[in-house]
């Protein structure tokens, strides 16, 4: 019967031993099929296809080509022998349907058919019962079958850019889910049957119509990334303030007048609430998280900004442009790990527009002036307290005690006194900063510090090199090396297996440091501004807790479409290179779509 069928496709009546030369080649190679028979991965993405030819859904079923031609087999064309189909990508080509065939391929865990032209999805998928992934994102399908909700073990179901105006009421029905994207729909609702979707990671939510999201959805525990951008969305239930697992929230281009309360919400490291009509911030809001990293509050109508924001000690990235901000807290200066201000398109009578353009670092610097403005003159010593040691009167014994910080920055030192480490005595210190110096290496007594201390940074200097004792702080957990003039790391860096957040902007670096291959914990790697020309995406996709590469303007001459497989990457920035592609057009459309570029570029 095969053979029947494909002679009938090759449209011809030549004799056997013609037949080759004489019809066209089939849409499906028979090479490729022979691969996928040994592999169980068939990859026909971008080859045209309006239709899946019949031996695609049988190739499990039918005897291959080769056995009917009496040839001689080896060892890895025993086809016998070979394994069932388990993943099938049949993504940017011509489809308007797929054929409830699909069933004859029971063992499919991975169906990918995203970029085609399909309205609707036969009911045959509900048997698929393997299924884990299935991708049917950039199509046209206005509904999804109720047989969907069968698939046990499905974990990941991508639905984005449709026509949905809802969804199935039973889609809390697949328990094992972990990533749901129904962005770029007509959706009106959420289902209430979301708050069955326990095991949920990612949920993506993102332009359509929403005026309001259920309650129900704090039943999500699993949660980490929630993603309401350019909804119509006036208010977030207070219930979502439960949501423990919480690390990201996107609620930009909504209607929203205040920031949400997020008390029980002690993970979330990203707020992102830029395009609202939000004019206040309220201070007991900004209390409650305590581990914001990145807050963006772009294009609203807030009109000033309360001290309380100092409480966010973890904050990098603070986006308050185009506001209706007059004047900033002074005490902003002092948020100890921010990076990134911007203020642009503000009404600021306080800061000159010639300082806003010098960058971060100097208007941080110029807030912190201000504060010593209002305090001791510039030649004064701070008072000695009671706490104060005469020989230490530079070193804040307070500081040591009761935060466990170790500071020594902003001194010009070329190395840190004696007199410092001294003050430590017996107390254990979990932070020390020694930035803005004129170090040119590690101080050797860090070492002192290594039962306790998990967060060090030493940028702004001028170190060209780490020496051991740094390697030998094994309960790092940060380490700020930004600002240096470093152009390697030592392979004995190895050793620091909680590290999880490294800063090496702005030195160096020709080369990815290879050590950072071999950090099992590292979270966060920035490296901008340096000269990297190269990264291998194998071993960074070893890295399984990335969720932050920044390569800002460095050497890259092309970006290898493997990085598209890290896909635990939440941040990906890659801005200022001089590679062609991924063009800005894809890099400014977010993370997510740079990497499903790149996965759709890797050659098959």
């Amino acid at each position: 019967m095969a053979a029947a069928r494909r002679a009938r496709a090759g449209g011809g009546g030549a004799g056997p031993g013609f037949r080759r030369a004489a019809e066209p080649e089939p849409a499906v190679p028979q090479g490729l099929l022979r691969l996928a028979r040994r592999s169980g991965q068939l990859n026909l993405a971008g080859r045209g296809l309006t239709h899946v030819p019949e031996h695609v859904w049988r190739i499990n079923l039918d005897t291959p080509e080769e056995a009917q031609q009496n040839l001689s087999f080896g060892a890895a064309d025993r086809w016998w022998e070979q394994t069932d189909l388990t993943k099938l990508i049949l993504a940017s080509n011509k489809l308007q349907s797929l054929s409830e065939d699909v069933q004859l391929l029971p063992a499919l865990t991975m169906l990918d058919v995203h970029d085609n032209q399909l309205t609707s999805l036969p009911s045959a998928l509900g048997q698929l019962e393997n299924l884990q992934k299935l991708d049917v994102s950039h199509n046209k399908l206005r509904s999804l079958p109720e047989e969907l909700l069968q698939l046990p073990r499905l974990r990941s179901l991508l639905v984005q850019h449709n026509e949905l105006s809802q969804l199935p009421e039973g889609l809390g029905q697949l328990l094992s889910l972990e990533e749901l994207d129904v962005s770029n729909n007509q959706l009106t609702a959420i289902p209430t049957s979301f708050a069955l979707l326990v095991n949920l990671v990612r949920l993506n939510l993102a332009c359509n119509q929403l005026k309001e999201l259920p309650a129900d959805l704090s039943a999500m525990k699993s949660l980490r990334q929630l993603d309401c951008t350019k909804n119509y969305l006036e208010t977030v239930p207070p219930k979502l303030a439960t949501m423990a697992s919480l690390e990201q929230l996107y609620l930009r281009k909504n209607k929203l007048r205040s920031l949400p309360e997020l008390p029980s919400c002690k993970l979330l490291k990203e707020l992102h609430a830029g395009e609202n009509q939000i004019e206040t911030l309220n201070a007991e809001s900004l209390k409650q998280l305590s581990s914001l990293c990145v807050l963006e509050l772009r294009d609203n109508k807030i009109k000033a900004v309360p001290e309380e924001i100092t409480v966010l000690q973890k904050l990098e990235r603070l986006d308050l442009a185009n506001n209706d901000i007059s004047r900033l807290p002074y005490t902003l200066g002092n948020l100890p790990q921010l990076k990134f201000l911007a203020l642009e398109g503000n009404p600021l009578r306080t800061i000159r527009r010639d300082l806003l353009q010098k960058g971060t670092q100097e208007l941080l610097k110029y807030l912190r002036s201000k504060i010593q403005d209002d305090g001791p003159g510039p030649n004064e010593d701070p008072p000695v307290t009671a706490m104060t040691l005469p020989s230490q009167s530079k070193v804040n014994i307070h500081a040591i005690t009761t935060l466990k910080l170790l500071e020594y920055s902003d001194k010009q030192a070329a190395e840190i006194p004696e007199a410092v480490f001294d003050a430590v005595g017996a107390n254990p210190v979990a932070t020390v900063n020694f930035s803005k110096n004129q170090l040119r290496e590690i101080p050797p007594r860090l070492v002192e510090l290594k039962d306790s201390v998990c967060d060090v940074s030493l940028g702004f200097n001028k170190i060209s090199s780490i020496s051991s004792e740094l390697c030998l702080l094994q309960k790092l957990t940060h380490l700020d090396l930004r600002n240096n003039v470093l152009t390697a790391l030592p392979e004995e860096m190895e050793a620091l297996k909680r590290l999880h957040t490294i800063n090496l902007a702005f030195n160096r670096f020709k080369v990815f440091p290879s050590v950072l291959y071999h950090l099992p914990a590292l979270e966060t790697i920035l490296l901008s501004n340096n000269q990297v020309g190269s990264i291998d995406p194998v071993q960074l996709k070893g890295l399984e807790k990335l969720g932050t590469l920044d390569l800002q303007n460095n050497d890259l001459l092309q970006v290898p479409p493997e990085l598209g497989n890290c896909e635990n990457l939440r941040s990906l920035l890659l801005e200022g290179n001089p590679f062609r592609t991924p063009r800005a057009a894809v890099l400014a459309k977010g993370t997510a779509a740079v990497l499903e570029y790149l996965r759709s570029r890797i050659p098959t």
